[in-house]
């Protein structure tokens, strides 16, 4: 594993720090957290810690939201057939499922339209199009897409299909000539939250839907679990509107979760306690993300509209199922990968990362590309072969603008698309060589040494002592975390394990990557803390010969047989020589 590079963040104003302290009554780690979160006062403290559904912007603040409105109760009204069309992952079939599931109290007259993530691609597709005609609708409302679609929402005009467009990915100059463009991040739209998901956007529509209509809100608050799982899985931003979503989404999610979610819940061993968004990203959002990469995002859709329990388990299991399959294809191919770097002639002076194999599975890709930036930390691109083209998902690393990389070789590209961190590309057999030889000089010229270097943000440093009962409790409250709002990570010094420790890992293939461990500080001997270190089993003869480390870590709740403990997630481990 490369080696990290710690960072302390700079420490909140000392006098904010201590006045938020004595205000709120808390330890000034704790108010140098919120201090370092841009929480210096007390007003602004409580409505961190209490979010509030009055918090939520008027959606009609939000460009074309009137026109968007209007077509829909049209449609509505007039019998028309509706099609609602998203993407394949888990922010697309949550969007559909949440905007499906609104509806179908007003109408029967709905379909919705999932794309093959094989033979369509991303995005509203001609396909896509021509199955609305087929079936007579003449609306469709796209979901976490289509706002590039410039083209086929012309074709679908000239069939008679209008289209609402609901997206949150960057416009180009040219919108689509749509009924409405919904998406914040249009420069002409003065929405004051622009970071929702897709799923987040349908959200809007909805609640502009039921403003205009008399539609009490409390009907569309059951709508929250879907957006909750939405916010966690597409890690957008959980600051601003999205805290408050997110923190009633979890609560949707963990009192009364919709039949679906709550099959995918029990499937993955969750229904005895609180719901996480690190929950979500790490269980829940890849089952659901299954469904799209091994068989059809629709799968998704109908077991998260399900309105009978059995339907709902059912579904829930052939998904768990594809998600079982999906991490055993997913292991194998990153195997595969590795090996494949590992023998490549230049591979320690390259700057990128690309490898290709015609038999991998589409669908798994973009996963093994992940694994190969925590491996080498480097920009990456995993390829493999699908319908005559070499096609495939890259990867960056923290402050490297991957999608303009990729942009630098359009003229050799079939198809490209994605953002700053993520992306996917098509290309033609003949112009692999010359692709791969201008990306990696790309990289190479563009790219600053300290970018190739992981980095771990820490919040501040933390004595054992300090870990207590009340302050774990108050440290809850700053959920839910993600992007905006990350778990606070400390750094405590001259640590031991107490004995105890062992490697931990997967018992069918006798990999031991991980360590549980029981740590102690020095002045407190007598009281251990557990705690997991995940991939970090290279440190296990240095800790077991009772040397001290230093350790950077979250921390969080562990549930073993219904009871809750605090455990430390360690993130990284620097070994110390022994002090004795």
């Amino acid at each position: 594993m490369t080696e990290r590079k710690w960072i302390i963040k700079e420490q909140g104003n000392p006098a904010a720090v201590r006045q938020l302290s004595q205000e709120l009554g808390i330890d000034p780690v704790l108010s140098n957290l919120l201090v370092q979160r841009g929480i210096d006062t007390f007003e602004k403290a409580r409505e961190f810690f209490r979010p509030d559904l009055s918090m939520l912007h008027d959606p009609f603040l939000m460009k074309d939201m009137e026109q968007a409105v209007e077509r829909l109760h049209k449609a509505v009204e007039g019998k028309e057939r509706i099609m609602i069309y998203g993407d394949y992952d888990v922010d697309g079939t949550t969007a559909v499922s949440l905007v499906y599931s609104f509806l179908r109290e007003f109408t029967t007259l709905l379909e919705y339209y999932i794309p093959d993530r094989y033979d369509e691609g991303y995005g509203l597709s001609y396909k896509g199009i021509d199955c609305a005609h087929e079936l007579k609708c003449t609306l469709i409302i796209t979901l976490d897409c289509g706002i590039k679609a410039v083209e086929k929402v012309k074709y679908a005009k000239s069939l008679g299909i209008d289209v609402i467009i609901c997206d949150h990915h960057l416009p180009d100059v040219e919108l689509p000539p749509a009924v409405a463009v919904l998406d914040p991040k249009r420069e002409d739209c003065n929405y004051p939250f622009d970071d929702l998901s897709g799923c987040g956007v349908g959200f809007k529509l909805v609640q502009a839907y039921s403003q205009r209509f008399g539609i009490p809100f409390e009907r569309i608050l059951t709508l929250l679990d879907l957006l909750a799982v939405s916010i966690a899985s597409d890690l957008v931003s959980v600051t601003g509107e999205n805290r408050v979503l997110a923190h009633f989404g979890l609560k949707q999610l963990n009192e009364n979760p919709r039949k679906g979610l709550k099959s995918i819940i029990k499937l993955s061993g969750l229904e005895k306690h609180a719901i996480t968004i690190d929950e979500i990203v790490f269980k829940i959002g890849p089952r659901i993300n299954a469904a799209g990469r091994m068989e059809s995002g629709r799968t998704a859709v109908d077991m998260l509209t399900a309105r009978d329990d059995e339907d709902a388990l059912e579904i829930g299991e052939a998904i768990n199922a594809h998600n079982d399959d999906r991490k055993k294809i997913d292991r194998k191919i990153t195997e595969q990968a590795l090996k494949m770097v590992e023998a490549l002639p230049d591979f320690k002076d390259r700057k990128s990362t690309i490898v290709y194999n015609p038999e991998w599975h589409k669908g798994v890709v973009g996963i093994v590309a992940s694994r190969l930036v925590e491996a080498y930390y480097r920009p990456t691109i995993v390829l493999t072969k699908s319908n005559g083209f070499i096609t495939g998902s890259a990867r960056s690393v923290s402050g490297f603008d991957l999608y303009e990389a990729i942009e630098s070789c359009a003229d050799l590209l079939e198809n490209f698309g994605g953002h700053t961190y993520a992306a996917g590309l098509t290309i033609k057999e003949e112009n692999f060589d010359e692709f791969c030889r201008r990306f990696e000089a790309y990289v190479a010229e563009k790219i600053a040494a300290v970018q190739l270097t992981p980095v771990i943000q820490i919040d501040s440093y933390l004595d054992f002592k300090q870990i207590t009962p009340k302050f774990f409790r108050l440290l809850k409250s700053f959920q839910p975390f993600g992007p905006g709002n990350q778990s606070p990570v400390f750094i405590t010094e001259n640590v031991y394990d107490n004995g105890n420790g062992r490697k931990v890992g997967a018992a069918d293939s006798g990999d031991l990557k991980h360590l549980r461990l029981e740590l102690i500080q020095e002045d407190e001997p007598y009281r251990y803390i557990p705690a997991i270190a995940f991939n970090l089993s290279d440190h296990f003869d240095h800790i077991q010969n009772g040397n001290p480390v230093d350790i950077c870590y979250s921390i969080a709740e562990n549930y073993y047989r219904g009871i809750a403990n605090i455990q430390l997630r360690v993130k990284d481990i620097k070994d110390k020589e022994s002090i004795f």
